[in-house]
């Protein structure tokens, strides 16, 4: 299937490894021309490196939980060309009860999170509605309907990513231009191994015991009774970011290996 990639300019935020990673090896197999970002030169080198050999990968290094990183990798992306497609991708997770939430761990989480995602649409949204075509997607989380009461500041966050997102398309009405949200499953993906296997270490049981049991507990409500992969959370973004998805404007997509209990 011909997804009407070629030759578009995205941005990944957060693509170095992980969602963001898989995101940009899927856009640039379809053709397009693919920006990688990530906080560091070394970082952003290396998976330009590796993706190189699936098309035309390009870096623009960044810190996105601030506004002046956010600001170098939009005069970057300029310095580029019109982008056509933004994948708000960037993002990090962490376990800790509401009790030894600080005021600093809440801040930080919106910052990078969610500001992130604000700073780049509003810096390319005006454009793709004067060219009139552009896709802009969300990755947000199954926790944006489902909370962890563990993580209700990354609940929060994920949650305000689908808001924005279901608001921003309003202002794409009658245009080539949509905007959507992706609620991901459980990734296996960098940080998600180094979290289960700390898990492992400290409750002295194998790795692949503690993945198996997280979908016997906390997750237990998954359908998939697995971790997702990187692909397979990337391969549904891919198609929103595509031609063929021109009709899905203003959607939260479920990615979630049917952890929300609900029928829509």
């Amino acid at each position: 299937m011909d997804l009407g990639l070629k030759n578009k300019l995205a941005l990944v935020t957060g693509s170095t490894g992980g969602i963001g990673f898989a995101i940009a090896q899927g856009l640039l197999e379809e053709g397009a021309r693919v920006i990688i970002n990530g906080r560091t030169q070394q970082r952003v080198d290396e998976a330009v490196a590796k993706l190189n050999s699936a098309g035309n990968a390009l870096g623009a290094v960044g810190d996105m939980s601030t506004a002046a990183g956010a600001a170098q990798v939009v005069a970057r992306v300029n310095a580029v060309g019109p982008l056509d497609i933004l994948v708000n991708n960037v993002g990090s997770f962490e376990v800790k009860p509401l009790a030894e939430l600080e005021d600093a761990d809440w801040e930080a989480m919106f910052q990078l999170n969610v500001m992130s995602s604000v700073r780049m649409s509003k810096a390319f949204l005006p454009g793709m509605l004067e060219r009139n075509w552009g896709r802009i997607v969300f990755i947000a989380s199954e926790q944006s309907a489902k909370p962890n009461p563990v993580m209700l500041h990354y609940a929060m966050s994920k949650a305000a990513l689908v808001s924005i997102a279901r608001g921003l398309a309003e202002s794409t009405k009658d245009t080539g231009v949509t905007v959507n949200s992706v609620l991901a499953a459980a990734t296996w993906s960098e940080g998600v191994e180094v979290f289960i296997t700390k898990m492992a270490h400290s409750q002295g049981v194998a790795v692949e015991t503690m993945k198996t049991d997280y979908f016997r507990g906390e997750a237990h409500n998954s359908l998939l009774q697995r971790f997702a992969t990187t692909k397979e959370i990337a391969d549904q973004v891919i198609f929103l970011c595509s031609a063929n998805a021109s009709a899905i404007n203003g959607a939260a997509q479920r990615v979630d290996g049917g952890v929300i209990r609900s029928m829509l």
